[in-house]
């Protein structure tokens, strides 16, 4: 192939990446129906044998064009990894591997019918009727309520400590506390199942951790990896606390704790 049957060529592969990046754009297309890769490839062959204007500037388009297709893609991938959307592919594939009976087992735990009748009987009439025949006046039973008075007492801080009135620790203790705990139990691993790291024997104190780890991940102590399709979350601690930047896109994902959560955690254990 002569030289110039290969600028020929060149030139229309650096077109055709132009134009599938603009169309993506501008048509709203899913941004990874094309393989970026494959196009910045081609982009890193031809580089070094730039030598005109026009070629560099078709070079530069195309880069440009592929950097816009990246960017689509990260806003795609952030869009779908807050906690309010589920991939559809996920789902589908979750309902996939169920099977009958589980899946019917799931749709009566969930199922709230829509349709509710009520009517009153003459037995339940009855009954009403008898109950307010049978009950005595007002004054009569208010004369029966008895009221003691107790002597006045006096609690010590120990005593306030010990119902939880009062805390021993000060919040920013209990954070570092439990930071200190977090960096020890992962050690070398780099990270920890929230699950593993949360809960414990006690239910009330499995919640104050929660809620305590919440802010470890707020006041940049501690990170969240999730994994959406395997239903992991890893807690990643950080050796040095760096809170996030109002220029960082900060995003909420609860984690719901729930009592039935805790209790099959701790059956399997």
């Amino acid at each position: 192939m002569d030289k110039r049957t290969m600028e020929k060529v060149k030139r229309e592969k650096l077109q055709r990446i132009i134009e599938t990046c603009r169309l993506i754009v501008e048509r709203g297309l899913d941004p990874f129906s094309v393989d970026v890769e494959d196009f910045l490839e081609v982009l890193r062959e031809y580089q070094p044998s730039l030598e005109n204007m026009e070629d560099i500037v078709l070079d530069s388009e195309a880069l440009n064009q592929v950097a816009s297709v990246i960017n689509l893609q990260s806003e795609w991938i952030k869009k779908r990894s807050t906690s309010l959307y589920t991939d559809p592919f996920l789902i589908q594939e979750k309902l996939k591997a169920l099977d009958v009976e589980k899946l019917a087992r799931l749709f009566l735990k969930v199922w709230r019918p829509i349709v509710e009748l009520e009517q009153i009987t003459t037995k339940s009439l009855a009954v009403s009727a008898k109950y307010w025949r049978d009950l005595l006046p007002l004054d009569v039973r208010w004369s029966k309520t008895g009221y003691r008075q107790l002597p006045l007492g006096s609690s010590t801080y120990e005593d306030l400590v010990k119902r939880r009135i009062i805390s021993e620790k000060t919040f920013s203790e209990e954070l570092e506390e439990l930071w200190k705990e977090l960096l020890d139990r992962v050690g070398d691993k780099g990270k920890i199942l929230y699950q593993e790291f949360v809960y414990v024997e006690s239910y009330p104190e499995t919640l104050r951790r929660a809620y305590l780890t919440s802010f470890l991940v707020t006041y940049g102590y501690a990170k969240l990896e999730v994994y959406p399709f395997e239903e992991e979350i890893y807690l990643i601690p950080l050796k040095v606390p760096t809170p996030p930047s109002d220029k960082e896109n900060v995003m909420s994902y609860p984690i719901p704790i729930s009592y039935e959560d805790w209790l099959e955690w701790r059956k399997n254990r």
